[in-house]
């Protein structure tokens, strides 16, 4: 019966730990399994990342381009239509709700867009919003507040 307490590693997976440097009866004396002189055989030769042999290096030969905005503010996107699916009439949205609801998935600033329709009237409290958002939040008479970052 198969158990916890006897399983084995399969025939062949497990592997003796090298021990090099301890002289010609470990079998691994002499250079340490190093080989003779040269480069490779000296300490501290591992630590060369991207080193090439002296050839330029692949990161210096690819042409670089764009750039990387360090200060862009990644927002969860929310259209009008959504609320008016989700939010019954005269209620208050905000980015805990939607968190509460799993509607936005991550801990992002939220952000309404105005694609979809709105009949509803809806107080949206939210990080920001696009110009069409707001003008479809005031014509169903809700009202659109921004909060903080």
């Amino acid at each position: 019966m198969i158990g916890l307490n006897n399983l084995k590693p399969a025939k062949g997976a497990h592997h003796r730990k090298k021990i090099v440097g301890r002289g010609a009866g470990s079998g691994h004396g002499g250079q340490s399994t190093k080989g003779m002189k040269g480069q490779t055989s000296r300490a501290g030769v591992g630590g060369m990342l991207g080193f090439e042999g002296g050839q330029t290096p692949i990161i210096r030969r690819i042409p670089k381009r764009g750039f990387t905005n360090k200060f862009r503010v990644a927002y969860a996107a929310l259209n009008v239509g959504e609320l008016e699916t989700l939010f019954s009439d005269g209620a208050e949205v905000t980015v805990a709700k939607l968190n509460e609801l799993g509607i936005i998935k991550r801990n992002l600033p939220v952000k309404i867009l105005g694609s979809g329709e709105l009949k509803k009237k809806l107080t949206v409290k939210a990080n920001a919003f696009s110009a069409s958002a707001i003008e479809k939040i005031k014509a169903a008479g809700g009202l659109a507040e921004k909060t903080g970052k």
